[in-house]
């Protein structure tokens, strides 16, 4: 079994949680100036970047160069990429629908409700989702077919949110499919491919930190995370009241994965001559 260095390890903790206390704390300072605090949806991808740079200046050099080379290089990526499409998509918007209700119903002050309910949540979710990215700084096997594979993974779900982000803002400028609903390219497949292609994206990094002991007890970091895309803040609000936005979208639930691509349900019709 592979030493881990534990000590060095549990050093660098202290880095990686400033570094979320940095970019959440200055994204509510803006959040305030701006009056909305829909911009810390945009933190959500440079938090987990600034992690891994802070785990990787944290380690010096402990852990396999290779190793934690994928998980530094591969992290940031796909963040920085992530907030400068969620900054890009929310210019000129208001405040978030979902903030804006969970505001009305702050108890006292609404600002230090913020801080609390969304950035702090955040903060504690950032970081426990990271721990794959954190411990494989400091790995030192070498890297085998579980790096290998993280990479494809990553690969595979860095390609599915990018292309099925392009897809979505593409057809979102176009007036005209105002009203309509998305169906083509990876959207015919699943009704969420960015969702899938994020989950992806973090089980790819976690292979890469199961490359070796202890990476393996980080598990809970990426089911946390898939959880939440395909059960918790993810899916589930996205579609809350979809379908009474857009006609036809009940029919696309009913064809439609909701999060693992597949082939879509064929329309067929009954001997009644009703579908089916």
């Amino acid at each position: 079994m592979t030493d881990f260095p534990t000590g060095s390890f549990l050093g660098a903790v202290p880095f990686t949680l400033l570094a979320v206390v940095v970019v959440l704390g200055g994204t509510f300072l803006v959040a305030l100036r701006l009056g909305r605090h829909a911009v810390v949806d945009v933190s959500w991808g440079l938090g987990f970047a600034a992690i891994a740079v802070a785990a990787f200046l944290a380690s010096e050099g402990a852990g396999d160069g290779l190793i934690s080379g994928f998980a530094l290089v591969l992290t940031v990526v796909w963040g920085v990429r992530l907030a400068v499409h969620i900054g890009l998509r929310s210019r000129g918007h208001g405040e978030d629908p979902r903030y804006v209700e969970l505001l009305a119903k702050a108890p006292g002050n609404p600002q230090l409700f913020a801080l609390r309910r969304i950035y702090l949540t955040q903060g504690v979710v950032m970081w426990f989702v990271s721990l794959p990215v954190q411990v494989a700084m400091f790995t030192q096997g070498e890297a085998n077919a579980a790096t290998w594979v993280g990479v494809l993974l990553w690969v595979v779900g860095f390609t599915f949110e990018t292309v099925g982000d392009l897809q979505l803002t593409r057809f979102r400028n176009d007036p005209s499919t105002r009203g309509q609903v998305l169906d083509t390219g990876l959207w015919r497949y699943t009704r969420h491919p960015n969702y899938f292609g994020d989950a992806c994206v973090w089980w790819g990094l976690s292979l890469i930190a199961f490359s070796a002991w202890p990476g393996v007890l980080t598990i809970l970091s990426p089911l946390l995370m898939t959880w939440l895309l395909a059960k918790g803040t993810g899916k589930p609000l996205l579609e809350k009241d979809m379908a009474s936005r857009r006609p036809g979208y009940a029919e696309y639930v009913r064809r439609t994965s909701g999060f693992v691509p597949l082939p879509p349900k064929k329309h067929t019709v009954a001997p009644t001559g009703e579908a089916s």
